[in-house]
């Protein structure tokens, strides 16, 4: 069996990238390729994530590195033979045993230094246009010799189609959770796919609102205005990442968020989980008011409702354009809760079912009315 055998029949079916490009190299120098240092070098399409490169060490655990998009953009990296073999789509080769003067690529010292003697970068073509690459390093005298390079040519038409597999997968789930979120994003992916699929959940709910957004928008430029809700949603998601929740949407200058719960036992982990976000939220927005404020640019001031209580989470929509997310009576009390934010001068609010858990870490401001709710109801906030 060929190395590109073994990536179609056995290699495919490994679960990461890691393992496979470790198990590609044990097969390559099981067949006598003198390679000691192979490494795969991929692209990234994510709002953070400029790139990732796994690298394999003959005798070395396997190294994953994922790379900002800066580091994709520098000057370091347009000097790089990956840069180049992205540019042109060509492979890039260049022998180690001679004058360190005729090295064009600065990673060729540190090769060098290693005791490394060839150095080939193949690229790696995937059926959508883009270019990605695997590298490949020998110590051997003289380097690859032509039977081992035809090895290396012959086997990369199938270590392209694994990885741009592993590629398209990987990219999937990245896009969902970016858009969806974690648990949503994985939950379509495993199939939850059809208008209806869904099902009854207990929740802590989390939903905040960006005050005084329609006199901001009329008076700041675009940009200024993107910088705004970019640094308010940072705030607010990022304070419920932290603490385990998920959000499932943005509504213009608005956030849901959720702290599923396990069971009825769960109910106290999951609000106080989301209080605690809710206090690191404007705990981070008091921090970034400061810098706001510094740079001469308008404060942010929000307001954030919790409530507990069954939802329905799930996909809803038109049959070709669906949207999965809760629904239910418990997410139109949050809203309505947050509402009386400005009403009450408080920050945040919070329902009679959800402050039970809290203790003292939130106190009766009284009953109020609101709006689509027959009852008035007992609401608490932060001491």
């Amino acid at each position: 069996m060929s190395a590109a055998d073994w990536l179609l029949a056995e290699g495919r079916l490994l679960g990461s990238l890691g393992a496979l490009i470790e198990g590609l190299g044990g097969q390559l120098r099981a067949r006598d390729l003198p390679v000691v240092r192979l490494g795969l070098h991929m692209r990234a399409l994510h709002p953070q994530v400029g790139g990732q490169r796994v690298l394999w060490n003959a005798g070395e655990p396997v190294a994953e590195t994922v790379y900002g998009h800066e580091v994709a953009a520098s000057d370091v990296f347009a000097r790089s033979a990956l840069a180049a073999a992205y540019a042109t789509g060509e492979p890039v080769r260049r022998r180690l045993e001679g004058p360190l003067e005729e090295f064009d690529f600065p990673i060729l010292h540190d090769l060098k230094a290693e005791g490394l003697t060839d150095y080939l970068v193949m690229p790696i073509r995937f059926a959508t246009g883009e270019t990605h690459a695997a590298s490949w390093a020998s110590r051997r005298p003289g380097g690859f010799t032509d039977a081992h390079l035809a090895i290396i040519k012959a086997t990369m038409p199938a270590l392209s189609a694994v990885v741009e597999t592993h590629y398209v997968r990987r990219t999937m789930a990245t896009l969902l959770d970016t858009y969806l979120g974690r648990e949503a994003g994985r939950r379509v992916l495993n199939g939850s796919i059809r208008r209806g699929d869904g099902e009854t959940i207990a929740a802590a709910l989390f939903y905040c609102d960006l005050r005084g957004f329609t006199e901001l928008s009329n008076r700041l430029e675009r940009d200024q205005l993107l910088d705004l809700l970019d640094d308010f949603f940072g705030c607010m998601a990022g304070a419920v990442d932290h603490g385990g929740g998920e959000v499932l949407k943005f509504i213009g200058d608005a956030m849901l968020a959720i702290f599923p719960m396990r069971d009825d036992l769960d109910r106290d982990r999951a609000c106080l989980a989301a209080l605690g976000a809710a206090e690191r939220a404007l705990g981070d927005i008091d921090r970034i008011n400061r810098e706001r404020q510094i740079a001469g640019k308008p404060g942010i001031t929000a307001g954030i409702g919790l409530h507990a209580g069954a939802v329905l989470y799930g996909n809803i929509g038109a049959p070709a354009r669906l949207d999965f997310t809760v629904t239910g009576p418990a997410v139109n009390v949050v809203t309505r809760i947050e509402s009386l934010c400005p009403v009450l001068g408080r920050p945040v609010l919070a329902s009679a079912r959800f402050a039970s858990p809290c203790g003292s870490r939130l106190v009766s401001l009284g009953r109020h009315p609101l709006k689509g709710i027959e009852a008035a109801q007992e609401i608490f906030g932060l001491p």
